[in-house]
Formats: structure tokens, C-alpha cells, sequence
């Protein structure tokens, strides 16, 4: 196992491997940031109940696409030029849950809950990250994503308090869950392990997606929602 601790003027020292796993990673980081807001901006900032809800939304769009800004940063620092990244709209995002629609309030509080739960996990990963650019970046992202699964959780708990509303977060939840499993990579990766050699990630896919599941289920039950299948369409294994 990798344990030196780099800074941006080792970079070029690395073995190509490492400069391989870290541009890869960070890319699709940063591409993932712009993600959310590239979602809900259109559709939910003005539409949503509330003006809590509306402020609620702003502030968060604005610090995913701040997020995105500091990825993008640290990837300038390594002559890596992602500044098209912020052209791309919904159907060029890189992995595929950013691609459909929010078409419902549910959907907006399912994506929320367990998306950005999912986002979550993917920083954790970073905090003790070999690349040491990156490790700093990582507990301010981390404290606003947490704020943003909190604003999904209260979406969530009004619309429960209603059949018609739990019917509609069930039917989102059912969509999105299976892809929010997705989200962590495929089960054996030669990628991921390599990223856990490197100390560029602390976790495998299925350890991460492991721990999520069991957290994600414990916010399913506290609504009295029913977890989905979670082999369903089994892209991971």
C-alpha cells in the first residue's frame, strides 16, 4: 500500500499509474458536481413549495457548482484543462444518474436523500487521500453536502406525511435506488483496488456501496418506505 502524502510538485515524479487514477477520478468529480444543479436549477429553484425550499435550492446549486470550481482547480494545478465540463448539459454528464429529469417534488427529495447520500460517500473517500490537494479541499465540500442530504431528508418527511405524497417518494425512490447502488462501480474493479493501493480512495465499490446500503435503508424504514430491489437490473456485479 501507497502511504507518502504528495503534494501538486510531486505530481510529475508519480508513476503514470497514479497520474492515470487521479485525472480520471477528479474528472469525473468535478463533471459530477455541475450534476445536481444542471437538474434542478431549471426545473425546481422558482417551482419549488416553498421559499425555503426555493433558498434552500439556490444555496445548494451554488455550492455544488463552487465544488465543482475547486475540482477544477486542483486539476488546473496538474495542467489538466476540464473548463468545457461546464458547456455539457444534462445528456453529456458522465455517469447516468444525472441524466434524466426530476420530474417531481419526490424526485427532488429522493435525489436529495440518496443521491447526494451517495455523493457523500464518494468525498469521504478523498478526506485521507494521498493526493494532498485534494485531502484539503475535502471537509468544507463535505460539511455543505451534508446540508444538502438534510434538505432532501425534510422534502421527504412533509411529503410522507400524506398517502398521495409517500406513493410519489416510493415511485421515485423505486427509479433512483438501483442507480444510487450503481453509482458505486462495478463489484471486483481492478480500478477500484488500484485506487485503494495508491491511498487515492479508502474503500472498495462494494465496501462503500455495503455501508451505504445499510445507512440508506435506515432512512427507507424511517418513512415507511419499502427498499427496492437492490440486484435489480445488477449493473454492479
Amino acid at each position: 500500500m501507497f502511504t507518502d502524502k504528495i503534494e501538486a510538485k510531486d505530481f510529475a515524479k508519480m508513476p503514470q499509474e497514479y497520474k492515470d487514477l487521479l485525472i480520471k477520478v477528479l474528472t469525473i468529480q468535478a463533471d459530477s458536481e455541475l450534476g445536481g444543479p444542471h437538474l434542478y436549477v431549471e426545473s425546481w429553484i422558482l417551482n419549488a413549495p416553498t421559499a425555503e425550499d426555493q433558498m434552500m435550492l439556490a444555496k445548494t446549486a451554488a455550492e455544488e457548482i463552487d465544488h465543482h470550481r475547486k475540482f477544477v482547480k486542483v486539476l488546473g494545478e496538474l495542467n489538466v484543462d476540464v473548463s468545457d465540463l461546464i458547456k455539457h448539459r444534462r445528456e453529456q454528464r458522465m455517469l447516468e444518474i444525472f441524466r434524466d429529469p426530476l420530474v417531481t417534488w419526490a424526485d427532488m427529495g429522493c435525489f436529495g436523500t440518496f443521491i447526494d447520500r451517495v455523493g457523500g460517500y464518494h468525498l469521504e473517500d478523498f478526506s485521507d487521500c494521498s493526493y494532498l490537494p485534494v485531502a484539503r479541499i475535502i471537509p468544507q465540500i463535505l460539511k455543505e453536502e451534508r446540508q444538502h442530504i438534510a434538505h432532501g431528508l425534510r422534502i421527504l418527511d412533509s411529503l410522507c406525511q400524506t398517502p398521495e405524497g409517500k406513493a410519489e417518494v416510493q415511485k421515485s425512490l423505486n427509479r433512483m435506488y438501483p442507480r444510487c447502488l450503481d453509482m458505486f462501480g462495478v463489484t471486483g474493479s481492478k480500478r477500484s483496488e488500484q485506487y485503494l493501493h495508491w491511498g487515492i480512495k479508502k474503500r472498495t465499490n462494494e465496501q462503500a456501496r455495503a455501508q451505504y446500503r445499510a445507512e440508506a435503508q435506515k432512512v427507507i424504514e424511517q418513512f415507511g418506505l419499502q427498499e427496492p430491489d437492490p440486484l435489480k437490473d445488477r449493473r454492479y456485479l
